[in-house]
């Protein structure tokens, strides 16, 4: 956003140094990206008098002028009246004319960035010339080139060109994403509101500028043309503004006009587009002038643009329309890009008498979108993407008319139309004292901030440090309190707010006990031997369907990336097994590997009201071993993963129990499972199952290239953490020698393993020494015959002391006591 000083200071009173202002408008306006210091490019240019004109003795088309400077230019060679031999070869110089003079050692304003070119007096055609007489062009003014700047305002020979057009100027070019929420700051008016806000200055707006101003204007001056509007996109375009103008006079605009457009970077076209991108830069509203006579009907259609049209857009550059975009259309075709650019069929030349000013608000979104799909990057688009307020129109458009009838003489030829549909209301604001100073850290009196607000045109009402504030029409950005507070805090200074740093509570944050115990079994497993895996949650439907799943009941994802990823899954256990066989295969003998994530099934909604999935926190672990593996592990691969799920448990200080599956169940964490050599994971104590612990079904592992010896468990996180213990410290080992004892009880074959082994390790818990560390493992179920009545049950007890060595006849009396025991509770004898 590029903004004149000498713009923006015709409307406030700022008369800070310029070093002072940018620094103030870098700290509290936005970020300027570069200062140009306009002046030093027109230095030494001065307003030169044609005193005499007479043709080149020795060149048709140029002639010999004098001129003067009121002898403003020192060390340049005079006649004897003081006056300037000039060589010109512009068709249109005339004897009285006042023109610019480029005087000998003066830069050529239009080279001065690029590559300076400083003039010379020097002889054309045998005639010695001192400097030159400037074109628009050559003064950067403008593009033409075939004739002298002819100037139109009073001025005397020998001022300087920059103060006669205020060209003593300076350009600050502040970055647009700074001014991403703030429509109005893309006008000189807005900005220089700014520039007064933050100097503690109250700005006024100008007159004319008013929200909604009543027209003044008669409803025909001249001849009548017809006008109608047909907006068939409301919501899209919430207000549409249109007033037919005749009799206009198209030429080129006032130097003034083209000075001021030309130093932000407009090229002046002529007086009516001049007229328009003028405004636009001052109040930051885009218009637009459509040719009158250039209309197939008096109708202006608003819609949306249909797939096949066709554009040609000002440049004579034809575009494809597709879907979505808004269009204006003459009734029939479209006439222009809504928002974004005009048409070239409508456009306003020098042969155009009456003419059709358009002034509308259009949804930023849809701008933004339509400027990116045809690239088209605007000044219009620019500014409607930013969110103009449709409140501004009608004074914009008054505006507009007001300098159509002073610059091309034109008349209104019919009534301003007015289409708007739910117009937003100006947004009223509720804060206080205390509110805002606590956020910004000051101690601020309350008028001193509902000075500040008002100062940039808010309505504040105070009552007991209460503030009820009332934002200015061309604001849309004030919504909620923060915004007050952002305003006071920006317009006092941020600068000014205190430099202390805010106390801090030093008290850790207390830990999220979810993940520290996710932490722990991720720990506890990788010293167990594991390693932890991260699969993707979507899986393959045909992999639920190896793994005996119901895809029904798992949630599809419709745009999935891949097939591989387009359902949720319904448990962790077919993800690990889909990553064994590649492992087998590179080589790896045996393996365990777990994780710790989340499913989702249909199966389980949160709630019958809002039909919500409810998440399950799962943690599974797959042991797998290859034949060669295979043979050299005792036991069966049930025994080998149930030994990862024990060590689990007891760092965890939980006991476990396992009982048999005793039928068929629909939960689909199972349906990997052979239910005959598997077993549900109880905490003891509890009813609820904690997971199920097996080895896999034939079926699952022929689909998927498992090994054999293959088993896993999956458990619920959730319910184990409920019984898990915080973790303990950890404790010497005794420094005596262990000492191992079998005991093999018989037993009859209905009771069953889990009992016997309970009943072992709670009597041992009992008769134990006192300090002592013992440890109870399986070592051999046998059994004759299935028609055996009775099977005969090992035990394997490692027993150490923290106080002294142990005995072989002090732990033989132990056992002797265990056997006592079960005989007299179970019924069991010592094979």
């Amino acid at each position: 956003m590029k903004v004149s000083l000498n713009w923006v200071k015709k409307f406030n009173e700022i008369s800070l140094p310029v070093d002072e202002l940018i620094e103030k408008i870098g700290a509290q306006l936005g970020a300027v990206d570069e200062v140009i210091d306009l002046g030093k490019r027109y230095e030494g240019i001065v307003v030169a008098k044609v005193v005499s004109c007479e043709k080149h003795p020795n060149a048709n088309k140029l002639k010999v002028c004098m001129v003067d400077d009121a002898r403003a230019i020192k060390n340049v060679r005079r006649n004897g009246q003081g006056l300037v031999q000039v060589v010109c070869g512009a068709p249109n110089v005339a004897e009285g004319q006042l023109v610019a003079w480029i005087p000998p050692g003066s830069t050529v304003p239009s080279t001065y960035e690029k590559d300076p070119f400083v003039i010379e007096s020097r002889e054309i055609r045998g005639v010695l010339s001192n400097g030159m007489l400037a074109s628009p062009k050559e003064l950067a003014l403008g593009d033409n080139h075939e004739g002298l700047l002819i100037l139109d305002k009073d001025a005397k020979p020998g001022d300087t060109i920059a103060k006669v057009y205020e060209l003593d100027d300076h350009i600050v070019d502040i970055e647009n994403k700074m001014f991403t929420h703030r429509p109005d700051c893309f006008g000189m008016l807005g900005i220089a509101r700014e520039l007064a806000g933050i100097t503690g200055q109250t700005f006024s707006s100008p007159d004319w500028y008013k929200q909604d101003v009543k027209s003044q204007l008669p409803d025909s001056q001249g001849v009548s043309l017809g006008l109608k509007i047909k907006n068939e996109a409301p919501k899209l375009v919430p207000r549409f503004c249109l007033i037919a103008v005749s009799g206009v006079k198209v030429k080129p605009s006032p130097i003034w006009l083209q000075s001021k457009l030309s130093r932000v970077g407009v090229r002046p076209i002529n007086n009516i587009v001049d007229i328009t991108n003028f405004l636009m830069l001052e109040t930051a509203q885009p218009l637009h002038a459509y040719d009158y006579d250039k209309l197939k009907t008096g109708t202006i259609g608003v819609r949306l643009s249909k797939d096949g049209e066709s554009l040609k857009i000002l440049g004579g550059k034809e575009i494809k329309l597709d879907g979505g975009a808004v269009v204006i259309t003459d009734g029939q075709k479209p006439i222009g890009l809504g928002g974004v650019m005009g048409g070239a069929d409508t456009e306003v030349d020098e042969n155009t008498k009456n003419i059709m000013l358009e002034c509308a608000t259009f949804d930023m979104n849809v701008i933004r979108k339509t400027a990116m799909r045809y690239g088209l990057f605007t000044d219009a688009a620019t500014r409607f993407t930013k969110g103009q307020s449709p409140l501004q129109n009608i004074a914009v458009l008054l505006k507009a008319v007001d300098a159509v009838q002073k610059l091309a003489d034109g008349k209104t030829a019919s009534k301003l139309l007015d289409e708007k549909t739910n117009l937003p209301e100006l947004p009223m604001v509720k804060t206080s004292v205390e509110f805002i100073n606590s956020r910004l850290g000051l101690e601020l009196p309350g008028e001193s901030m509902k000075k500040l607000l008002e100062n940039v045109g808010f309505i504040v009402q105070s009552k007991d440090k209460q503030f009820l504030v009332t934002a200015p029409f061309w604001r849309t950005d004030i919504e909620i309190p923060e915004d007050i507070v952002e305003e006071v805090g920006r317009l006092y200074g941020y600068d000014h707010l205190n430099l202390k740093l805010p106390v801090r509570d030093l008290t850790p944050a207390k830990l999220n006990e979810n993940l520290e115990f996710k932490s722990r079994l991720r720990e506890i497993l990788s010293r167990g031997g594991a390693n932890e895996v991260l699969t993707y949650s979507f899986v393959h439907g045909s992999l639920l369907q190896k793994t005996g799943q119901d895809a029904k009941l798992a949630y599809q994802i419709r745009n999935a990336l891949s097939p591989d990823l387009q359902y949720y899954r319904l448990s962790l256990t077919p993800s690990l097994l889909e990553k064994v066989h590649p492992n087998i295969k590179l080589g790896y003998g045996q393996f365990a590997f777990f994780e710790i994530n989340k499913a989702h099934s249909k199966a389980h909604l949160e709630d019958d009201k809002s039909k919500l999935p409810k998440e399950s926190e799962l943690l599974a672990l797959v042991f797998a071993a290859n034949d060669k593996a295979a043979a050299a592990t005792s036991g069966a691969a049930f025994y080998k993963v149930r030994s990862y799920l024990d060590f689990l448990a007891r760092e965890l200080g939980v006991s476990l129990e396992y009982s048999a599956v005793d039928t068929e169940s629909e939960e689909q964490v199972m349906k990997s499972y052979e239910l005959k050599r598997s077993a549900l994971v109880k905490v003891q104590g509890t009813q609820d199952a904690l997971g199920i612990i097996g080895e896999f079904r034939a079926p699952v592992i022929h689909a998927l290239k498992l090994p054999l010896f293959s088993a896993g468990f999956e458990i619920d996180i959730e319910k184990l953490a409920a019984s898990a213990k915080a973790a303990r410290d950890y404790q010497p080992l005794p420094r005596f020698p262990k000492v191992e004892q079998d005991i093999s009880l018989r037993a009859p074959d209905k009771l069953s393993y889990r009992q016997l082994f309970d009943f072992a390790q709670k009597t041992l818990g009992k008769i134990k020494p006192k300090n002592s560390l013992v440890l109870l493992e399986p070592v051999s179920i046998y059994k004759k015959s299935e028609n055996e009545s009775h099977k005969t049950i090992t035990l394997r007890l490692t027993i150490t002391s923290y106080e002294r060595t142990l005995t072989t006849a002090e732990v033989s009396s132990l056992l002797d006591s265990l056997a006592k025991e079960a005989h007299s509770e179970l019924g069991v004898d010592r094979a």
